[in-house]
């Protein structure tokens, strides 16, 4: 088995990285990949974004925002956390089993003091009952990637924050998240691999996975990418990654309900449907006063992508309180959001 170790901090370039490898790197060795990243979420491959991401907490706070191939549910990331992969030809892992194919994280953790992990669950490892890491898999051909996450210093107060299904009224056929208690895995090494910098953490795993005591001395054992492999990771990166017809457009068509009622404004109801990440039906119900009629609105809004910054700047040419009269573009836009 090879390793590789993905120096970006972007989690959009590292699924790219990742999902480049699977496809091109055809020996019948397999991949160990580790990735870090800023603050990021990614949403697994079936889910609605709206439903499971507070989208106003990651725009306020710059937290990029992706969709994985894989399935499962939302992850938080951030410079606390260790990604890692396990990349190989199909009939090496089998779709599902996820113990048999963390069994070396599991064993190497074990080994830096974390006595108590274990596998649970359908994809999660648990330390004392705690939730430190989530998997996931995805299938192409006769390739295969299990990824998965390893909470090492994580703001968890942020994950509380991102993380939170909207109390609004969403309906959707998505596959919605389930939390569990979580917890840093850190505290429950031997205070020699509580280290200030996570780079040192994925260090010391790699070497106890692969049962050295310096990095130096697998040095054969590591994979490194070509000019030409980079070009072809952006492209990736341009297409899928970074992509909204891919992050928003793949959520599965959903329904969303909104009520607010304002003084000197009255009750403002909006319903809409989006399908492919764009906004397919919509109306407008209430007991507000508008100088125009709403359906000329509603025509404005119909078919375009439901993102904060889209509508945003739809609305920059229209005066909302035209149609819902004291409602301002800022209001419709909370509304929506």
């Amino acid at each position: 088995m090879r390793y590789h170790i993905m120096e970006n901090q972007d989690i959009r370039r590292n699924l790219a990285t990742e999902e480049y490898l699977m496809n091109h790197f055809t020996s019948e060795d397999s991949l160990f990949l580790l990735y870090i990243q800023k603050p990021s979420v990614i949403i697994g491959r079936n889910q609605n974004v709206y439903e499971e991401i507070d989208l106003n907490y990651l725009r306020e706070n710059k937290v990029t925002l992706t969709r994985r191939t894989s399935g499962g549910g939302a992850v938080y990331d951030d410079l606390g956390n260790l990604s890692f992969s396990f990349v190989g030809p199909k009939n090496s892992i089998k779709f599902g089993e996820y113990e048999s194919i963390v069994s070396p994280i599991l064993q190497a953790l074990k080994n830096m003091g974390a006595k108590n992990a274990k596998a649970g669950g359908r994809n999660d490892l648990y330390v004392d009952g705690m939730k430190f890491s989530g998997n996931a898999m995805y299938t192409k051909k006769n390739r295969v990637y299990s990824h998965g996450t390893l909470m090492y210093a994580v703001d968890l107060t942020v994950l509380e924050k991102i993380l939170t299904v909207s109390k609004e009224k969403i309906e959707s056929k998505a596959s919605p998240s389930v939390r569990k208690v979580v917890t840093n895995i850190k505290p429950f090494l031997k205070p020699a691999f509580q280290f200030e910098k996570i780079e040192d953490f994925r260090d010391a795993l790699i070497c106890e996975v692969y049962h050295a005591d310096e990095l130096k001395k697998i040095k054969e054992k590591r994979l490194d990418l070509t000019r030409e492999d980079e070009a072809k990771i952006d492209q990736i990166v341009r297409e899928r990654y970074a992509n909204n017809d891919w992050i928003y457009g793949e959520t599965p068509k959903f329904t969303l309900s909104r009520r607010t009622r304002i003084p000197n404004v009255g009750i403002v109801d909006v319903r809409l449907t989006t399908t492919k990440g764009k906004i397919s039906a919509i109306r407008f119900y209430g007991d507000y006063f508008g100088q125009k009629d709403i359906s000329c609105l509603e025509k404005k809004l119909l078919n375009q992508p439901f993102i904060y910054e889209t509508i945003k700047e739809v609305l920059q040419d229209i005066n909302v309180s035209d149609y819902i009269f004291r409602f301002n573009n800022e209001a419709l836009l909370s509304l929506l959001f």
